[in-house]
């Protein structure tokens, strides 16, 4: 078997690609020549502290949620679930009145917020006509599938 010459300057290059975008892997081929860089990451190292030491994250209060109550928000009836994963915002716009406040009455199909995803973003509309009665979401949250976002009563 012979052996095929390789190029440094190629390599290098590759490797420089490596460097500038992150990746960790890189090949390249042509005609019978193949090259392959594959760049092994050192994970840093990391200090963890015992839980007990370990200071609890300091809740956030958004203005437009309201008290919480003892019964679970998915539970709840009245319980608008997430259609998908994404982004909510609360507003149209940064800066901007929010689409809905707790205790604002609303029509069925009026928008009650947004939720981003895949850079697209999505109107979420009143299934029915109702009062808000809680908003469960702060504007900028990512949210799952099925995750509450506010009580419609």
């Amino acid at each position: 078997m012979s052996q095929v010459p390789f190029d440094p300057a190629a390599i290098r290059q590759l490797a420089a690609i490596l460097t500038e975008t992150g990746l960790t892997e890189i090949e390249i081929a042509e005609k019978d020549s193949r090259i392959r860089v594959v760049r092994a990451l050192t994970p840093a190292p990391v200090a963890l502290a015992p839980a007990a030491l370990a200071a609890a994250p300091t809740p956030i209060a958004a203005p437009a949620m309201s008290a919480p109550t003892s019964e679970p928000a998915a539970t709840d009836p009245g319980a608008i679930p997430s259609p998908m994963v994404g982004v909510v915002y609360l507003s149209p716009e940064p800066g901007t009145a929010p689409f809905v406040t707790v205790g604002q009455t609303v029509a069925a199909g009026q928008t009650l917020l947004l939720i981003e995803a895949m850079k697209t973003f999505n109107q979420i509309k009143a299934p029915r006509a109702g009062t808000v009665t809680r908003i469960l979401v702060s504007s900028g949250a990512p949210v799952e599938y099925g995750e509450p976002l506010l009580i419609l009563e």
